[in-house]
């Protein structure tokens, strides 16, 4: 492995890491009624949407493939909700953590799923609950460079002919009729929440609204 590919790797995983710690002190302020709150993640509570951020962690290879099966691959999420659905918030929160340091698929590409996962999830908490918060600009350049072309979450069918351009840093992405707002929004809006549309400006956005199912 190249010494600057390691460095990349590195970096990615101290990220993960402190998403995941940033999280973990946001939760442990949450009262059982703010834990049973709906998040931004459709039939999902905020409970449900931590629950499927640490069930990967501790599956090996036949693990992952026994979850997938069961779950015939777009149920595999929910399957891990289900199986950690006994456990109290505070339990989660233990489990949460005593892995802090990405393991197992969340580990992969170097820390990041990880990250990806938990910065979008993490919003996907603070969203429902009215709680916004300022995420460090290099964490949230760094996902943001990471979203368009991740074929998991399916953003380039959103922005395809798009120029998404954010007014907080240094971001910019595509070419086409031009959507504007903040780099969380941005994030949010191309990850597929539709919450995020009224917080952005520009040509394009009445055809981002669009693919998302909501008017402008």
């Amino acid at each position: 492995m190249a010494a600057n590919e390691a460095g990349s790797q590195s970096t990615l995983m101290s990220m993960a890491r402190a998403e995941r710690a940033d999280l973990a002190a946001f939760l442990a302020t949450l009262s059982p009624q703010q834990w049973q709150t709906p998040s931004l993640c459709a039939g999902w509570s905020v409970k449900d949407v931590v629950a499927h951020m640490i069930s990967y962690e501790e599956l090996g290879t036949m693990g992952l493939l026994k979850r997938f099966a069961k779950g015939r691959l777009v149920r595999a999420n929910q399957v891990g909700v289900d199986e950690f659905a006994a456990l109290c918030p505070q339990e989660l929160l233990e489990f949460l953590g005593n892995h802090l340091e990405p393991q197992g698929l969340t580990a992969g590409f170097g820390g990041m799923i990880a990250l990806v996962d938990g910065t979008i999830h993490h919003q996907d908490i603070r969203r429902a609950l009215g709680q916004p918060r300022i995420i460090p600009a290099d964490r949230l350049g760094r996902v943001l460079g990471l979203v368009p072309n991740n074929p998991r979450l399916g953003a380039w069918r959103r922005i395809r002919g798009l120029r998404l351009r954010a007014t907080d840093l240094d971001w910019v992405h595509g070419r086409g009729p031009e959507i504007t707002g903040t780099g969380e929004a941005l994030l949010m809006a191309m990850s597929g929440r539709p919450a995020a549309i009224p917080e952005l400006a520009g040509a394009g956005k009445a055809t981002l609204a669009a693919r998302l199912g909501q008017s402008h």
